[in-house]
């Protein structure tokens, strides 16, 4: 493995053994389509979408937020909101009282993100039972273990 593996390469800088980009993607150049990649990881993880859809009605506190979605893991909802407020879709404002207290909002980055995001969540919830009925066939198919 070289020491470049799975780095983007700088600005003219080829990258060896990567194909070029076709299709509606040929538009960006091989910088733009790894910083493409990595926001879409960034906003396309369940707990991240989760979280910003909370944010979208209220401002809310951790203990809200770990309520409002309960299948997350406190240990993901802190790690999520980290890589949220890095990227300025989320802000952590910090109160000076007694007890402390944090309360977490939409930027305006954010909130301009759920213009993108809620045709999606649009479109997964009006297309859920024929792609449920597409897994649980393809899953009666499939050959057992493996």
């Amino acid at each position: 493995m070289s020491n470049n593996e799975g780095q983007a390469a700088s600005p003219g800088e080829a990258r060896p053994n990567v194909l070029p980009l076709s299709g509606p993607c040929a538009r960006w150049d091989e910088q733009d389509a790894d910083f493409i990649r990595e926001v879409l990881d960034l906003v396309g993880d369940k707990w991240s979408m989760l979280v910003i859809g909370v944010l979208a009605v209220n401002d809310a506190r951790y203990s809200d937020l770990d309520t409002a979605i309960p299948a997350l893991s406190r240990r993901m909802l802190t790690l999520t909101l980290k890589r949220l407020e890095r990227s300025d879709l989320v802000d952590r404002t910090a109160y000076p009282e007694v007890p402390p207290r944090v309360e977490y909002s939409l930027t305006d980055l954010g909130a301009s993100l759920l213009s993108a995001v809620e045709p999606l969540a649009a479109w997964s919830a009006e297309q859920h039972t024929e792609i449920r009925r597409h897994q649980d066939a393809h899953d009666r198919s499939a050959p057992h273990g493996g």
